[in-house]
């Protein structure tokens, strides 16, 4: 019935699969749990102790493949059709995590996103951007993530086999790439339910280094429009910048914010970052990107 997909890269995931392995057993119902190492060299020996559970295995990958190239490896590996993918640095927010997962399941919906959730207690300074950005951006309620149903984070995602296989078309080791999985579910029209049945985000990144993937998945967004990979309308970063583009205002807007761009990161690597020079930083690159193409 359920093969639950867990990548892992230098995190310990014990704690995970001894819940996970505990929900699943008490529900009676056909499963296996994968975990599949990326080449780690970090907390190994501690992973492979999940061999203990019921119906689990580890796989050591032999070479780094990448979080996406990673999961196609794990989704072809499956047993079973329907893949619950949980990145390894989260924890399911309910003892009933994986019941109300199973209680959605119809074979006229194709997927099923829980949602994201942070702990209420913010981090220390230089993490603090990434658990500001997760709890007010990511974190969003069913209603809200309605509106673009189709938009999704594969950290809690539980997907068809078949659609899964289908729309991971990309298998570069890139940042950003929920993306253009999104993008592709578009495309094939995914029947997509949105329910309330989130994880834990655990594993923040420092500051200035998720301003950097950031950067990154901004990147990531204009290669895979040349490659006509991607629309280029549909998220808000897209929206703003065709807005300034039919207006004439790419230039201009690239030149006011340029002098401000080392006070941006100031404020965002601070104590109070604003989400709104966050998204006039990201739409800054953006512009900047997308110009050069246009030149």
């Amino acid at each position: 019935m359920l093969s639950i997909l867990i990548p892992t890269y230098n995190y310990p995931i014990y704690d995970l699969i001894q819940e996970m392995s505990r929900q699943a057993e008490a529900m009676a119902i056909p499963y296996e749990i994968i975990v599949s190492e990326d080449h780690s060299s970090l907390h190994q020996e501690e992973n492979k102790n999940i061999t203990s559970f019921p119906h689990t295995k580890y796989l050591e990958q032999p070479q780094n493949l990448g979080r996406t190239k990673n999961r196609e490896s794990l989704a072809q590996t499956a047993t079973y059709d329907w893949l619950l993918f949980l990145d390894a640095d989260v924890l399911p927010a309910t003892t009933s995590f994986l019941q109300n997962y199973i209680h959605e399941i119809r074979d006229d919906i194709d997927l099923i996103f829980g949602g994201i959730t942070y702990q209420e207690k913010s981090p220390n300074k230089n993490q603090y951007l990434r658990w500001f950005y997760g709890k007010y951006r990511e974190a969003q309620s069913v209603e809200k993530r309605q509106q673009q149903p189709w938009f999704v984070i594969s950290q809690n995602l539980l997907i068809k086999k078949e659609l899964f296989l289908k729309a991971n078309v990309s298998k570069e080791n890139r940042y950003g790439l929920d993306n253009l999985f999104s993008h592709q579910l578009k495309a094939l029209e995914a029947k997509i339910v949105h329910i309330d049945n989130p994880v834990i985000h655990l594993g923040l990144e420092e500051s200035s280094l998720f301003l950097k993937k950031s950067i990154e998945a901004v990147e990531t967004s204009v290669y895979y429009e040349d490659l006509q990979m991607m629309e280029s309308s549909l998220s808000r970063l897209q929206k703003s910048y065709i807005f300034l583009k039919r207006s004439n205002l790419t230039g201009l807007f690239v030149a006011i914010i340029k002098p401000f761009k080392k006070r941006m990161e100031r404020n965002l690597l601070g104590n109070s970052p604003l989400l709104f020079l966050f998204d006039l930083y990201k739409l800054y690159h953006y512009t900047l990107l997308k110009k050069n193409r246009d030149a």
